[in-house]
């Protein structure tokens, strides 16, 4: 192997997509957005997860086709280099990076509030969450920096038993509803909602999917990435946006179709929890409290590993310091990009002493998921323009992805006007801030550091070979 790259064809099908669904975190996600939705849309969850399933739909066409002609572990960096030129793509790099890096931290700081609650439960002792987060990024950044397929395979057996633990809570709630009040078609009905309403609350089910895009960091790691990663991202948008709509549907007849019950739906602060207190018991609503735990810490993982390799790629292109694209002697991981995630993710959780775990990972999700939304946005805008300009596409081709497009562009301005009270209000510009800084920090690097004659091979070869692919 040579200096400097990533170990290749270690990673098969399932190690891919359990990137990808680790930082979606669908149990972490169940838990806390049904209570938003419902309180948008009222019972209409499932309408609403239907519908934006069919539109993340169409922007996976987008990362789907990239993956089938390019393998890197860039992914929408990359893409947006190669589509929309090296300046957009520079901008891109650094709005990706930040959402994973966002996502990384705000979920070690999930992860520690839902920890901590899980050890209240359990022994009455209350632990401060600050060095419970900090201990969650340091076990994070060891299994990270060793093989990546072991983190990986830690992301899709954690995710796997809280994926399994929903499953039989919902099929339980179905179970005993269906013999109680008996089941109804409510969820997927619009129960007197405009188009609007129906679409704001698409808004919170089109976060949900956040993420389903970082098996494409995967691709010069996994075995024949161009057919692998193209199917994984493809199966996690199917898998998940079934789990959603059958959990969403079990979760709003569990609580009832009636107006207690969706007022009770609107006031849960968890409603994996309540649901399990009311429909199988105490014990079972405690270790699913754990459960989502090892959800939020799987999607912080995840999120952990694909920033670390969006960093490793902009530095390859002389976007950064050249020192991040150093790989573990042993590992072939890039450890100078893990460590610094690390370190920066410490600074900020000690920042804020003043809130709690959730609040905070409330806070630095939506900054992450302000920044995925451009990067989505970018992404579908490049296919367009650069599979019609190869003929690749034709124009009835490009249908779906501007469907996905406008939906990406709705859920964008939904979340920026009317505008948010404070401090929500000041994400946007933390999201513009970043992103204009660190592209003019890379326009100065790159002025003041020629590059070298490796970097310029590599450039020319990734050339040839994409052209081949085409």
């Amino acid at each position: 192997m040579a200096k400097n790259e990533l170990k290749k064809n270690q990673l098969n099908y399932l190690e891919v997509i359990a990137l990808s669904v680790a930082i979606i975190a669908p149990t972490f996600a169940m838990s806390m957005n049904v209570t938003l939705m419902a309180g948008i849309a009222a019972y209409s969850t499932g309408l609403v997860f239907f519908v934006s399933t069919l539109v993340i739909g169409c922007v996976a066409i987008a990362f789907v086709k990239f993956n089938q002609y390019i393998s890197t572990a860039g992914s929408v960096y990359t893409f947006v280099q190669k589509s929309l030129g090296k300046k957009a793509g520079t901008a891109s790099g650094w709005i990706l990076f930040l959402a994973y890096f966002m996502f990384f931290t705000g979920c070690c700081c999930a992860f520690s509030g839902l920890f901590t609650e899980f050890i209240n439960q359990v022994s009455g002792v209350k632990l401060p969450w600050i060095p419970v987060a900090i201990i969650c990024g340091i076990t994070m950044w060891y299994i990270s920096i060793n093989e990546v397929a072991i983190s990986t395979r830690v992301m899709l057996a954690f995710e796997g038993i809280t994926i399994l633990m929903i499953l039989v809570l919902s099929v339980v709630i179905i179970a005993k509803t269906a013999m109680t009040t008996g089941l109804s078609l409510a969820p997927f009905k619009l129960n007197g909602n405009s188009i609007g309403s129906i679409g704001s609350a698409g808004v919170v089910a089109l976060l949900c999917f956040g993420g389903f895009e970082g098996a494409s960091s995967l691709g010069e790691e996994s075995k024949d990435p161009k057919k692998v990663i193209p199917f994984a991202l493809a199966s996690t948008v199917i898998v998940t946006g079934l789990f959603f709509i059958f959990v969403s549907y079990a979760q709003v007849i569990g609580f009832g179709i009636t107006k207690g019950g969706l007022e009770a739906l609107t006031k849960s602060s968890s409603t994996t929890v309540d649901l399990s207190q009311k429909y199988i018991g105490k014990s079972f609503a405690i270790v699913l409290t754990f459960g989502a735990s090892l959800s939020a810490f799987s999607s912080a993982l995840g999120a952990l590993t694909a920033g670390a390799r969006i960093l490793f790629t902009m530095s390859r292109d002389g976007n950064v310091p050249n020192v991040f694209t150093k790989v573990h002697h042993k590992h072939s991981t890039p450890y100078i990009a893990l460590n610094v995630m690390l370190a920066a993710a410490v600074v900020i959780i000690c920042l804020m002493f003043k809130n709690d775990g959730i609040t905070t990972f409330g806070y630095l999700g939506t900054i992450g998921a302000l920044a995925l939304l451009i990067s989505y946005l970018l992404t579908c805008l490049g296919a367009i323009i650069y599979f019609k300009a190869k003929n690749i596409w034709k124009i009835h081709n490009l249908i779906l992805p501007t469907v996905g497009l406008l939906g990406l562009a709705f859920a964008f301005y939904s979340n920026i006007y009317p505008v948010p009270s404070y401090p929500a209000n000041l994400f946007p510009y933390i999201v513009l801030g970043w992103t204009i800084i660190g592209f003019v920090f890379s326009q100065i690097y790159r002025k003041s550091h020629e590059v070298s004659h490796e970097e310029l091979l590599h450039e020319d070869l990734y050339e040839e070979n994409e052209e081949n692919a085409i």
